[in-house]
């Protein structure tokens, strides 16, 4: 048996998010007010190179109050991709918007931008585009679309911190981009997410709103309604800490990658999730398609005997009880990538031999 554990997606936590934490708790302030979320947020927009960041409490969050700051509400419609995490969803269902649904590029598996037009009605007012599992979208289509039909574009970058398009970061094209800190993610905050965007005004008015719209000038005076979306002090903390390993984070995870790729690849029925040649995923987590027909569950139970942890690609959206009734189409490409695919090891816990391990179990169980 393997001697090493084997981490699918676990945080990569350490004496630096120790001592972190520490200041923070040294400080007093363990709840929304202290230094480090102001310093999170500085140093967060100046590694994107956008204008501002705003630190709320999830990836969730930061959607729901993109929307939230953007207007859209009852009787308008949100373009997003069949194929992605509930939560990119359930925020458009919060502002009472009508979630549209488009299927996904069989290749990317993001938004297939070729049938977002198709989709668009007098009603639509924005495009969510995910970049799953850190992969990057044809930004210049969906913006080229997006200014044509006078669309906002919010985008869901909560896996792809550190991936670029065309040499930008995603997440900062659209109006506004989306992070999510979550446990699982690339750096964590324990929770927590972020907003970015350039508009200052618009960022300074978030940071008011999810402080429960409090006018600190004036006390406990709340002029609009706001939410309770802030950050924590003790969670910044850990978020300075994990943004200094950032970099080599994003180094192991295109190491891990290539060896899937150099390894797996040479198996005929395995093809992977495909960057554009424009963008440089980040590779939160490297998955793989089968082309032919196969047990995923089966192939799961196996590797959990080997004590090495998968886990399956998206369901689509559309299958959940609440999102029936918004199915418009067939989503073809959704549904064989959800049935056809696996998640494997992507920890940066993990060492290079504990991936050649896990392509050597794979490859002996396909045999």
């Amino acid at each position: 048996m393997y001697k090493n554990e084997i981490f699918l997606d676990a945080p990569n936590l350490g004496e630096l998010e120790k001592k972190y934490l520490n200041k923070a708790i040294d400080s007093g302030f363990v709840s929304t007010a202290g230094d480090f979320v102001p310093e999170f947020e500085k140093k967060f927009a100046r590694y994107l190179g956008t204008n501002k960041a705003v630190a709320v409490q999830s990836g969730t969050a930061s959607l729901h109050i993109a929307l939230y700051e953007l207007g859209i509400g009852q009787k308008d419609e949100v373009i997003v991709p069949a194929l992605t995490f509930v939560a990119t969803v359930n925020p458009v269902a919060y502002v009472g918007a009508k979630p549209i649904f488009v299927d996904v590029d069989i290749e990317t598996w993001n938004i297939d931008h070729e049938k977002i037009e198709e989709a668009i009605t007098d009603k639509t007012k924005a495009i969510i585009p995910v970049h799953l599992f850190g992969n990057p979208c044809n930004m210049d289509a969906i913006l080229k679309i997006a200014k044509k039909h006078n669309l906002f574009v919010i985008e869901d970058a909560t896996e792809s911190l550190g991936a670029k398009y065309r040499n930008y970061y995603t997440g900062t094209f659209g109006d506004f981009g989306c992070f999510s800190f979550n446990g699982n993610k690339l750096i964590t905050t324990g929770g927590g997410g972020m907003v970015i965007g350039q508009d200052a005004d618009k960022l300074e008015h978030i940071k008011f709103l999810v402080n429960q719209a409090r006018d600190n000038e004036r006390g406990y005076y709340h002029p609009e309604i706001g939410f309770n979306y802030r950050m924590t002090n003790i969670e910044a903390a850990i978020g300075l800490a994990q943004m200094e390993k950032l970099d080599e984070f994003l180094v192991k995870k295109k190491l891990f990658n290539q060896i899937y790729k150099d390894e797996l690849g040479k198996i005929n029925e395995v093809i992977f999730q495909k960057e554009l040649s424009s963008a440089k995923s980040s590779w939160w987590l490297t998955s793989i398609i089968f082309k032919k027909e196969i047990n995923i569950n089966g192939l799961q139970k196996e590797l959990k005997k080997n004590k090495i942890p998968t886990r399956r690609v998206f369901m689509p959206i559309i299958e959940f009880p609440p999102y029936k009734n918004f199915k418009k189409s067939n989503y073809l490409n959704s549904y064989y990538i959800y049935k056809h695919s696996l998640c494997l090891p992507s920890s940066t816990l993990n060492k290079e031999d504990d991936i050649y391990f896990i392509c050597k179990t794979i490859k002996k169980i396909l045999q």
